[in-house]
Parts: C-alpha cells; structure tokens; sequence
C-alpha cells in the first residue's frame, strides 16, 4: 500500500487539497472516461457502464482534505495563535509538531493546563523558535494553514497507523476501484475526489449538483470507540468493511443499505455495521442536493481519528475496495413502496 502511504503524507489542509489532488490525477488519468476539476478543486472521473434500462448515475465521493489550523495572530514573543481548520483535539496534538505549507516546522503548546483547554483551540499556540514578532513573520504570515505530522508505520496484526487516513483511505479505495472497473457494469459512475469536507462537506455539495447522481455513497473513515472522542458504541479495527446504518447528518436509504448488507453477504465481503452518533460524511450534502439524492455509506474504522496517529486496518481496506467495485456493478430498481 505505498500509494496510501503517499497520500497520507502528503500535505493538504482544507482549502489547500493541490498536493493529493496531483497525485490522484497522476494515478487515475489512464483509467477514466472523462476527468475534470471544478471551481472549488473538487477532482470529478467517470466510468461509463453498459447501455442498460436500469442504468444507474452512482456518485461515489472521498474527500481529499485533512484537519489542521490557520494563523489568526503572530504574538510579540514569537508564539503563533492559530484557528482550528476542521475539528481537532486539543489533547491529540498538544506537544506534538505541526508543518506549515512552506516546510517550517512549530511545536504546539498551550496556553494553561491543556486538560482546562478541552477542545479550546484557541488556547493553543505554535512555537516555530523565534522570539519576536519579527522574525517569526520572516517565516509565517497571518492566514497561513499548517498541518499534523504522523508517519506511516507497519503496526502487528496488519494494522497500520499514520496522520490523515480521514481521509486518504477513502481516496485510496476509489482510486483501487477505478483501476478494476473495466466499464462492464450496467452504471455510470462517478468517483468525486471533494474538498472541503472537514470544514462543513462543502465540496460534496458542488460536486452533487453537478452530476446530479440517482444515487449517492460516502467513503469514508468511521470512528472505533476510543478515547479520545466517542468511547461508547460497535465499531472496531479489524472487523470488516463498515456499511453506515446510523450517521447523524443523514439519514441513510433503506433499499441501498439492503442492497449494500446483500452485496458483502453475497460475495463473502467481511462487514461490520457502522453506527455512529456524531460528526457526518459527504452523504450529508449528497443526500440534500437536487431534489433529494438517495445515499449510502462505506467506512473504515478508524482507531484514534483526527490525530497524528490513527490506527487502520488493511483487511478492511482490501475488503472496502472489493465492495466498492463489486457494489457499484449491481442493478438497482428503485420502485415505490
């Protein structure tokens, strides 16, 4: 999985995707029917299915963005005060280095104990060594974003942990599904890279109106139930590919989730039912566009997400490519109930 190890290395806060951007373009360019980027830098392929009654228009999206934080306010000492670009833990990144989109390296501090700072990122500060405002401005300006640091390792039991596997894992698995979809499928289907998502899903929602899918799927990361975040609920590392059953910021469709349980059932898929009662995907923004988008969700559970150092496994990911390509190839009829 060195691609994966690539793009979870690769710098690109929210707003700022270029970086994965290139190297999805790079890898799937030979495979698609048409490929494009949109005015927000949402990245749009197609793969054309067979002439088929039922053929279907499937909007698959994994957002390219990861969490990190923007420069609010350069102190006289030095200590850059910084906003939080998507949601982060004040506890996870406490004392750990962060890089700026130009290379510069800081270190995170906190102004105060850091457990009175719960998620206060405005407490948080980023020391880069210099001691004035001057200097510091010689290096980082007010506006500028920067990002986690966590490398890749090989962990037992095939697990494997790095920063940004939310959710470069997503664009991962698509980018394997594209290069085993030879188009003899009875659906069109689009593979739509978003940006965006951290802050709000707000590529998705671009990128929904205009292809204007039947049916829509999030692939995305899911939490296992750690601290810190939600230590209460199902989901674990390692127990097959998450089908989304409960996600706050939508609702999933009965028929497609039906669909989804029978497709793994069918083709000896390891799954797990996915439920989680906090955060959302870019289903949210697939399912409000249009007149309604019917939609559905694909995850990987994830051990320790928004942080440096979240766990995966590659079981699950080897199984979330298989149903990705085998459930967009099946026939759906959507009749009234």
């Amino acid at each position: 999985m060195e691609l994966l190890k690539e793009l979870t290395q690769a710098w690109g806060v929210s707003g700022r995707e270029k970086n994965i951007r290139a190297i999805i373009r790079r890898e799937i360019e030979a495979y698609v029917d048409e490929m494009y980027t949109d005015a927000l830098g949402n990245l749009i392929a197609m793969k054309r299915g067979t002439d088929s009654p039922l053929k279907k228009k499937i909007m698959l999206a994994a957002h390219m963005d990861e969490i990190g934080f923007q420069v609010k306010k350069i102190e006289g000492d030095g200590r850059i005060k910084v906003m939080k670009d998507g949601f982060i833990f004040t506890s996870a990144i406490y004392n750990d280095k962060v890089i700026f989109q130009n290379g510069v390296i800081g270190v995170v501090g906190c102004e105060g104990p850091v457990e009175e700072a719960k998620n206060d990122c405005g407490r948080l500060y980023i020391d880069i060594g210099c001691t004035s405002r001057e200097e510091a401005e010689k290096y980082v300006k007010v506006g500028d974003y920067c990002g986690f640091i966590g490398h890749y390792y090989e962990l037992q039991n095939e697990r494997i942990t790095s920063k940004s596997f939310d959710n470069r894992v997503g664009c991962y698995i698509l980018i394997e599904a594209i290069k085993q979809n030879k188009g003899e499928g009875p659906n069109d289907v689009y593979y739509a890279f978003t940006v965006q998502e951290e802050v709000g899903c707000r590529g998705a929602i671009t990128a929904a109106a205009q292809i204007q899918p039947d049916m829509g799927i999030s692939v995305d990361v899911t939490p296992d139930h750690a601290a810190p975040g939600d230590s209460s609920g199902s989901n674990a590392v390692g127990n097959g590919v998450g089908v989304t059953i409960g996600n706050p910021s939508a609702i999933l469709d009965e028929y497609l989730v039906d669909e989804m349980l029978a497709c793994c059932e069918e083709n000896e898929i390891k799954y797990q039912r996915d439920v989680f009662d906090r955060g959302g995907t870019d289903a949210s923004s697939m399912n409000m566009s249009g007149s309604g988008v019917r939609v559905a969700g694909i995850s990987i559970v994830d051990r320790f997400p928004h942080s440096q150092s979240s766990i995966i496994s590659k079981e699950d990911v080897r199984n979330a490519i298989r149903l990705v390509d085998l459930y967009t190839k099946r026939t759906f009829d959507f009749k009234e109930d």
